[in-house]
């Protein structure tokens, strides 16, 4: 501005883009068509030592339970995980504004033409993995009556027929045995030897039960099926084991599934037809110290104790979830009055 000084202003700071937990949003489905975001950009700095907008920050949407994680070379580092309903992760932080040149006005340099530019935002590539939340996990072979077994205990309506992988999506269903006890159950499509290296779609029904409090395995002890109750009992055992080499660097589904409390369900007694089948099972299972529950999911026969020791299991999860919180908030306050 001739004879009047320097008069240029900064600029606006660019937007910086958030993941945000959203209850109102069900699947991911839009982010696999629409995969590009940007944050609108700051404005020019302007005359009369006018400084530009800012621009605004991009929320993203996406369901309660996603965890989002940043490629970096050739591996995925988890940067948030959203379990409840409006939480916000930043994921990309907005460019910086530049400096205009009324800035570097000195009482010797009254008419400066420097400025200083701005610097660039994050750029960054994200994968978005959303994992069910759910109390209880029902794994087991295809077949071995895990749909029909949350159908009869829940609202939920699975389809429900007699070939392989009949269950291609987990279904989720809402279990009350009374008004102030109440859990959610997930039926995860049947696993297979070799789930763990992603036979069968393995690793993706996996990662769900990471969240699970319990896991209910459902094995059919009928001989309609022609497989042997202990071979698919140590089959499946095996692959929540082994599943911990299939994950993600930073993901700690791997490990926690591992040492998740079990519970085993020995479906379809009502079409027992060789004892036999239920007593070697019985006595696999003594060995593990995993609680055996013979039920028909048909009938309905012995499905209110299972879903009482599912309730016990669910309730001590619940307790230990709420004194780490306790815990964890105690620790934080220590922090806060300490002196720095």
């Amino acid at each position: 501005m001739p004879r009047g000084g320097p008069d240029g202003g900064d600029g606006g700071h660019g937007g910086s883009v958030y993941v945000v937990a959203s209850a109102h949003v069900n699947t991911l489905v839009n982010y696999r068509f629409h995969y590009e975001f940007r944050a609108p950009r700051g404005g020019h700095g302007e005359g009369s030592n006018c400084s530009g907008r800012n621009g605004d920050d991009l929320d993203l949407e996406v369901p309660v339970g996603t965890v989002v994680y940043e490629r970096v070379e050739d591996e995925l580092r988890q940067i948030a995980d959203l379990t409840e309903a409006g939480q916000r992760a930043l994921v990309a932080r907005g460019g910086r504004g530049g400096r205009g040149n009324a800035q570097f006005a000195t009482s010797t340099n009254r008419a400066p033409r420097r400025v200083e530019p701005g610097l660039p935002g994050d750029v960054k590539p994200l994968r978005l993995h959303l994992k069910l939340l759910a109390d209880v996990g029902l794994v087991g072979y295809p077949n071995a009556g895990k749909s029909t077994l949350i159908a009869r205990i829940s609202s939920a309506r699975p389809k429900i027929a007699d070939y392989p992988f009949t269950t291609l999506t987990p279904n989720l269903g809402v279990v009350r045995l009374d008004e102030d006890r109440s859990f959610v159950v997930a039926d995860v499509p049947g696993l297979i030897e070799g789930a763990h290296e992603g036979h069968g779609l393995g690793t993706r029904f996996l990662s769900h039960l990471e969240r699970t409090k319990v896991l209910v395995h459902v094995i059919d002890v009928s001989s309609a099926s022609g497989r042997d109750p202990v071979q698919d009992f140590e089959v499946i055992q095996r692959e929540l084991e082994l599943f911990a080499g299939a994950q993600p660097q930073g993901d700690p589904a791997g490990p926690v599934l591992a040492d998740k409390p079990r519970l085993a369900a020995a479906n379809k007694i009502d079409a027992l037809d060789e004892p036999d089948r239920l007593s070697r099972l019985r006595a696999c299972l003594e060995d593990t110290g995993i609680a055996l529950h013979p039920i028909s999911a048909v009938t309905g026969e012995g499905v209110q104790a299972l879903l009482e020791a599912m309730w016990r299991v669910v309730a001590d999860g619940r307790q230990r979830e709420a004194e780490s919180a306790r815990d964890a908030d105690g620790d934080r306050a220590r922090t806060a009055k300490e002196p720095r």
